[in-house]
């Protein structure tokens, strides 16, 4: 009896599945069984003892412990998302538009791109832990005349804000963006090589049948540019969300518990509920955003 010969979309289908195989593997065995047995291991009490370690089941009071004795859970978690939400807005705005400036036909344009994407060449996070103070011959940079005119310019763009009629609210933000000004920068360098390469994929036709039509460069901005890129803004978001809780306090606070404490359950149960955070802030972000997404065909 003759096997009846495999069509062409059979064999693709085939080959495609041979080529998945090694990532359907490490995805079952490095992340799907770990995340198992972390949820496991949230739900019990572990014990060091010779030769492993023997786990004993507590149901749910790790989870509870959090909420009730452990004094600095609720109060790091609550700083992370705030942090969040403060910084990814003004990060997704400045990449954005330092990239429309990178965009631009200059005298320089290589050097000057290569300058807003050091921070992720130079790893600045060890850079921002080095004690800057000994390259000044020991001075402290927070003191009375350095701090006192960082505090004397913050006040006075307060001041010229507020006396503008700017909300409250809005001058905060502002003030506080421009005081963290390091720490967005050197968080924005991906945000810029991505947005650089979408404007760089935008065909100039649009922009010159823009141009036929009489738009100004603040109408193209906002009628054709803003539009083409709000699938990377979509993506930059997701990026900007996850990059921000993966570099913050709640994480040492994970690890410390964990391999200073030997707390593994308490530890375990820490992730799972940050791990349902992020979830939840991803979701929604992605879901407002997405209504809001122009795809041109």
């Amino acid at each position: 009896m003759f096997r009846k010969p495999l069509t062409l979309s059979r064999k693709k289908q085939l080959c495609g599945l041979l080529f998945a195989t090694p990532l359907i593997l490490g995805l079952v065995i490095l992340f799907l069984l770990p995340l198992l047995q972390s949820f496991r291991f949230s739900l019990s009490s572990i014990h060091l003892v010779e030769g492993g370690f023997a786990v004993d089941y507590l149901g749910w009071s790790n989870y509870s412990s959090l909420f009730t004795t452990n004094p600095d859970y609720l109060r790091k978690l609550t700083e992370s998302v705030s942090n969040m939400v403060v910084n990814v807005p003004i990060i997704i705005i400045f990449s954005l538009f330092a990239a429309v400036l990178l965009n631009q036909k200059f005298r320089g344009r290589a050097l000057a791109r290569a300058i807003f994407f050091l921070p992720v060449i130079l790893a600045s996070a060890a850079i921002a832990n080095l004690d800057i103070s000994s390259f000044v011959g020991g001075s402290n940079l927070s003191g009375s005349s350095q701090g006192s005119g960082g505090l004397t310019q913050s006040f006075e763009l307060k001041k010229m804000l507020t006396e503008s009629g700017l909300a409250p609210v809005f001058v905060d933000y502002i003030t506080g963006a421009v005081d963290r000004i390091y720490e967005i920068i050197s968080s924005s360098g991906v945000q810029i090589l991505i947005f650089l390469a979408g404007l760089q994929s935008v065909s100039p036709a649009l922009y010159e049948a823009s141009r036929i039509e009489g738009a100004t460069g603040y109408e193209m901005f906002w009628k054709v540019t803003f539009p083409m890129m709000t699938p990377l803004i979509l993506t930059n978001t997701v990026y900007s969300i996850i990059d921000s809780f993966s570099h913050n306090s709640i994480n040492s606070l994970i690890s410390e518990t964990a391999f200073k404490s030997f707390e593994f359950g308490q530890s375990a149960a820490m992730s799972w509920i940050y791990f349902a955070v992020v979830t939840v802030i991803l979701g929604v972000s992605t879901g407002i955003i997405s209504r809001k997404v122009f795809y041109y065909d």
